[in-house]
């Protein structure tokens, strides 16, 4: 991040104009200031000076002040590689889309807001000192752009050990600094002629370089601004997990997640690698020449650099480390980034499961199946990799039958990544069984505060008694996002099931909670969000209504707050202000599949229904991976007569999905129902090939049997 002016500015400013959306946009200066003439939050076109540059390379982006203290990010950018890279333009960050003032990508809007969205990493010591009351920022830096005190910490005595001043000898060891990175001091790497892989001489202890480059190279929320360097990451920052959008089910990229939940998952990191063993954060660039320079410092040459192992020409893409093993994704139309799992090529799951694999990459004109087979030559057999979830969480997305067993299994594995094993326990949150229990209890011992947390986060679902006995320990855990995770299902205990010292932990938990969504991100309706949820579990309606009716006057068009706020009047009876609620967003967002849904089931709930069904409709074909929007629309053509309707729905959803356990059983009742118990039992036997230990399926296929043997008779 620079300040604009001559030196910094890359994009060409002699009057030149872009046209997007039926606006056309233009850049020039005016009394040596650069502005652009765009359309403003208001849809008019207006002369917008620009204050800041964000970005050297693949692009710039230009960052321009609206009242409150904000700076927003243009959506238009400068594409800064070479004309014959095909740079050297001005272009649309969404090309393909249609992005008006009204829409929530629009540069004016909060998802483009820079003091939120972006300013933490790339400046340093910045505070955003956002006033709840005003609704403004008064954020400040030391420097705006990243410098040394951004990863070392505040470094007025390493200047003073650096001068000698009065008492500097005491600081010797440290050179003043206030954290070191020791994870490589001492360390070195010697290949083994055997595998022809590298070894570190010693394990790697702790990760407190990894975690303070992951503050800004991991797709993650914040959790406080309260940064301490050397403190663990999620004392202050949320990672995200390997969730659908973001990753595929076998942990590649999908969307844009930077680095650390990829590396997470990777051998290397498991072996001990650390960031600084590839790159030098000083320079910027790696530590040899290319990146397969850096593979080659820790893999053989003889034995990986050869045809024998890649199966390529030498010199080609196919012979390639990283083409093969990190395969880039281009984000921001010209960014290309890297996937740092560095995982083997698995054609076999793009086979099975959809998933992208390097091997097609190249050779686009392929079918996976043409790769996988050729691989399986190759090698004799189809190498499986480190990386082994992909069916797991595939089926977890999809509703399988097996799911809650497997991931049972993949949460208790030792051997996987935490990440995995995490991702694994958030997902078994939606199966409250006295089966999947004994997984979360494990994992509450774990030594990876991600665990815990997404173990306690599972909890909150289970019987009161469970969550009184596993959770209160939790409350005064050393991170922050374990003692969060831990307030919240404890939050409507009453305090009779509690001990004194719990109380008073749980008192103290819940006033940093609440501080955090206020302090942190009181800017953002998430946060109220959040602390609606809070106040509701609490049975505190009202306080509840009001951080709805907080996060909607935050952002008008944050669909979550009215579905959420709806369905609290539901239950407090009040479906008549519910309705006036969804009324008002469904005017802004009619596209909204989640809406759709809710208002169909106001509708369904007032007897209303042809609009319930032309509602739910629109739900299950706006996501139509929504499995659970089609199922309900099929419910509810069954229960207004309209059963094979309700049947045809099904099967358009079981022919996206053919493994979903809730479509199948609804699939065989209503074919039953209908008269067609020879189809009915075809799906009841497919549900038992998926799941053939589950009795209540083997129930299911011999009530159809019984049926359809009585109807024979």
């Amino acid at each position: 991040m620079q300040e604009m002016n001559e030196q910094t500015a890359l994009g060409d400013f002699g009057s030149k104009e872009f046209r997007y959306a039926g606006i056309t946009s233009r850049f020039f200066k005016r009394d040596g200031k650069f502005v652009v003439r765009t359309d403003g939050p208001d849809g008019k076109l207006a002369d917008y000076e620009i204050k800041y540059t964000f970005g050297v390379a693949p692009l710039q982006q230009y960052l321009i002040e609206l009242p409150g203290g904000r700076l927003q990010a243009l959506g238009i950018a400068w594409d800064a590689r070479s004309k014959e890279q095909g740079g050297q333009r001005w272009f649309h960050l969404y090309p393909k889309e249609h992005v008006t003032y009204r829409d929530e990508l629009h540069w004016t809007k909060p998802a483009q807001n820079w003091n939120f969205m972006c300013a933490e990493c790339h400046s340093t010591n910045l505070m955003k000192h956002y006033d709840p009351a005003q609704r403004r920022y008064a954020t400040t830096w030391s420097e705006v752009n990243v410098s040394c005190e951004a990863c070392h910490g505040p470094g007025s005595n390493h200047i003073a050990w650096a001068n000698k001043s009065p008492g500097w000898k005491s600081l010797e060891s440290s050179k003043g600094l206030p954290i070191e990175y020791t994870e490589r001091k001492g360390t070195t790497w010697t290949i083994d002629p055997t595998s022809g892989n590298a070894r570190r001489n010693a394990p790697r202890m702790g990760r407190i370089e990894i975690e303070a480059c992951a503050r800004c190279h991991a797709r993650r929320s914040l959790l406080s601004e309260d940064y301490v360097h050397g403190r663990p990451l999620m004392d202050t920052h949320l990672p995200a997990l390997l969730t659908a959008g973001l990753y595929y089910p076998d942990g590649q990229i999908q969307g844009e997640v930077y680095e650390y939940g990829s590396f997470l998952q990777s051998k290397m990191f498991h072996a001990g690698v650390t960031c600084s063993d590839c790159h030098d954060p000083h320079s910027l660039k790696l530590r040899a020449g290319n990146a397969d320079s850096i593979c080659l410092n820790c893999h053989a040459q003889d034995r990986y650099a050869s045809e024998k192992h890649h199966f390529h020409q030498a010199g080609s893409r196919g012979a390639s480390c990283v083409e093969c093993h990190m395969p880039a994704t281009t984000y921001m139309i010209v960014h290309a980034r890297r996937d740092h799992s560095l995982r083997i090529p698995r054609p076999d799951l793009s086979v099975a499961l959809s998933t992208p694999n390097a091997c097609t990459k190249c050779h686009a004109d392929k079918p996976a199946s043409w790769a996988a087979e050729q691989v399986k030559t190759w090698y004799g057999k189809t190498p499986q990799g480190y990386q082994a979830y992909a069916t797991t969480l595939d089926a977890a997305r999809r509703g399988h039958p097996a799911a809650p067993r497997w991931l049972a299994a993949l949460a208790a594995d030792p051997s996987a990544p935490a990440i995995a094993q995490t991702t694994a326990l958030r997902e078994l949150a939606r199966y409250v069984s006295p089966q999947s229990l004994p997984p979360l209890e494990r994992a509450l011992d774990s030594t990876e505060p991600m665990v815990r947390a997404a173990a306690l986060e599972a909890l909150a679902g289970f019987p009161q008694d469970a969550r009184t006995r596993l959770v209160p320990r939790f409350l005064s855990d050393p991170v922050r996002a374990v003692r969060s995770a831990a307030t919240l299902d404890l939050a409507d205990v009453p305090a009779s099931a509690l001990g004194a010292t719990q109380q008073a932990a749980r008192a103290a938990a819940l006033e940093e909670y609440v501080a955090s969504q206020r302090s942190a991100n009181g800017e953002r309706p998430e946060s109220h969000l959040n602390l609606a949820l809070l106040y509701q579990r609490q049975g505190g309606t009202a306080e509840a209504e009001t951080a709805y009716r907080d996060a909607i006057a935050l952002d008008p068009a944050f669909v979550p707050a009215y579905v959420n706020l709806a369905d609290l009047y539901r239950s407090l009876g009040r479906d008549d202000d519910g309705e006036l609620i969804l009324q008002e967003v469904l005017a802004r967002a009619p596209s909204s599949a989640p809406l759709q849904h809710t208002w169909g089931l106001l509708k369904v709930r007032q007897h209303r229904y042809d609009e319930a069904l032309k509602a739910l409709a629109a739900a299950a074909t706006l996501a139509p991976e929504n499995d659970r929007y089609a199922y309900v629309y099929a419910v509810a053509l069954r229960d207004t007569g309209k059963r094979r309707q309700a049947i045809a729905v099904l099967e358009g959803a079981l022919r996206r999905n053919p493994v979903n356990r809730e479509v199948l059983i609804a699939l065989t009742r209503f074919l039953a129902e209908a008269g067609d118990r020879q189809a009915a039992a075809a799906h009841a036997r497919d549900l038992i090939a998926l799941e053939p230990e589950d009795s209540a399926l083997r129930e299911l296929l011999a009530q159809v049997e019984t049926s359809e043997a009585r109807a024979t008779r």
